[in-house]
């Protein structure tokens, strides 16, 4: 059999949005039948008590005692599938017909909870639940599960912070449009943007957990209406709090129970069955992962000494840009507390967050810039940056987590900063090793142990100007050892060596 075409991002972005679809005879969303909501659920299996199934025994005989297997505990509840109490009434052959407001169907996560059980020796299950009666404790339901093929209703601005504050207590919400339909993309995007507003929905990338964290999926099947199967990079928009992705977001139906290959659907965008599976696995493996993590990131963070008066006062200015630039907040307090306690240095910690056009070489000595996505400078920003750097300030970088999409961006968006500069890696014997703490060997985190067992020397590049080092960047992330919340995904230092570095890094910012 010949290999499927590899269709780019853009190209199904614009399958999905554009003339790809609008080519397709799709029925209109009053008249579009979703065959996946025909089938019903499976049968569970029956419970009987002791005495279910048996004759009476005719009187007077006396029934003998038997041991009988207590009944078994359902498993913990995994999933949470939202289903909308609402109905709405329709006349149907001169009938006023009550039907939900918002239809919906389990195929596909009942499929996908069976096969991870087996899969991964787990034993979890989903629940029908109401936005109305739920706790909203991600400790009852760390994934909320969300998909139909009709808008979605608007939600009450009370009900959008409750879910707000879900994920950020530590849950996680999953979306994917059924059959890949329009009338839902559009509705859910929406949504995600009114829900977390100052938070980029974004598309994942390949060294994402969500594509590797048990499966490596790189590419998975799809299927448009009754075409043939064509082949793309998985698809999935993020929108992340911290290091972890908190919403979920497929436009393609993520197809975990349905049989496409021979019962195609009609309007339908949908991924294969077996490949759905895949990534319906990763998502699960991720989100359990990273749950005491998230929980941890949600705790707000109180560091008295912040605000005590010292002889000297270090400002740390973090630095604002277009991508995720804050995924590691508890990052420099933690750094801070770390370094008044375990050195002679009395420095008040004050941290600010500042946007390039503002930052001043006096009263910012130190900027700090992080982030796990893309971004982009400005021109003005650009020549901003520039100028304070040539003119005596510091900026510390480094990637959080250890993600490659930051490291490519931080790395082209320097050399347009210092053209005439090259970044190159710091040797032992730098002055940055060397106070307080001497810095030969350092411990990695596990994935980078995997990735390079051998590495075991502490890996920083630079840019000096005028024989003084004024870029210091990691490609492996300190940060997240400074915040010590035990991120399972981090490419990056352990957290004891993170600290002394980060102090070392600080200790060479005020003194040079």
């Amino acid at each position: 059999m010949a290999a499927m075409p590899l269709t780019s991002r853009n190209a199904i972005v614009g399958a999905l949005t554009g003339a790809m679809l609008l080519s397709l005879v799709v029925p209109a969303v009053a008249d579009f039948d979703n065959p996946k909501a025909h089938k019903p659920p499976e049968a569970k299996p029956q419970r009987r008590t002791a005495a279910e199934g048996i004759p009476p025994l005719p009187l007077p005989a006396t029934p003998l005692r038997r041991s009988e297997k207590k009944r078994q505990p359902a498993p913990p509840a995994l999933v949470g599938m939202i289903n909308f109490s609402q109905s709405q009434f329709r006349v149907v052959d001169g009938q006023r017909v009550a039907a939900p407001i918002f239809p919906t169907t389990q195929i596909d996560i009942e499929r996908l909870i069976k096969f991870a059980n087996h899969r991964l020796k787990i034993q979890y299950r989903y629940v029908p639940t109401s936005l109305e009666t739920f706790s909203w404790d991600p400790t009852e339901l760390p994934l909320l599960y969300l998909t139909g093929w009709t808008p979605l209703p608007e939600l009450p601005e009370a009900t959008m912070e409750k879910l707000r504050r879900y994920l950020y207590d530590g849950g996680t919400l999953v979306l994917h449009a059924q059959c890949g339909r329009k009338e839902f993309r559009d509705s859910a995007v929406t949504m995600i943007g009114k829900l977390l507003p100052n938070r980029p929905l974004a598309e994942e990338r390949a060294d994402s957990p969500l594509f590797n964290a048990y499966f490596p999926v790189k590419t998975m099947r799809f299927r448009i209406d009754d075409k043939p199967f064509q082949q793309t990079e998985p698809k999935l928009y993020t929108v992340y709090l911290g290091c972890r992705p908190a919403i979920i977001y497929s436009p393609i139906d993520l197809n975990c129970g349905w049989d496409v290959a021979n019962h195609p659907i009609p309007g339908g965008v949908l991924y294969h069955q077996d490949d759905a599976l895949q990534l319906g696995i990763n998502i699960i493996t991720s989100t359990l992962a990273n749950f005491q993590y998230a929980r941890s990131w949600g705790t707000e963070k109180v560091y008295p000494q912040q605000d005590d008066r010292t002889r000297d006062q270090l400002v740390i200015a973090q630095v604002r840009h277009g991508g995720d630039w804050d995924p590691t907040p508890h990052a420099l307090p933690n750094l801070m507390k770390y370094l008044q306690g375990n050195t002679t240095l009395n420095v008040q910690f004050k941290r600010e967050e500042v946007d390039l056009a503002d930052v001043d070489v006096f009263r910012h000595p130190v900027l700090y810039l992080t982030g796990l996505r893309d971004f982009k400078l400005n021109d003005a920003e650009v020549a901003r940056l520039r100028k304070y750097l040539t003119s005596g300030g510091v900026l510390i970088a480094d990637a959080a987590a250890g993600r490659m999409e930051f490291d490519a961006a931080f790395r082209r968006e320097i050399a347009r900063v210092l053209p005439k500069q090259e970044m190159k890696v710091l040797p032992l014997d730098s002055p940055i090793y060397q106070m307080p703490f001497k810095v030969r060997t350092v411990d990695y985190s596990s994935i980078v142990k995997e990735q390079n067992p051998s590495l075991n020397a502490p890996r920083l590049e630079g840019i000096a100007i005028d024989g003084q080092v004024a870029v210091i960047y990691s490609p492996l992330s300190l940060a997240n050892g400074w915040e010590q919340l035990g991120f399972a995904y981090n490419r990056g230092y352990g957290d004891a060596d993170s600290l002394r570095i980060g102090v070392n890094l600080l200790a060479y910012a005020m003194t040079h």
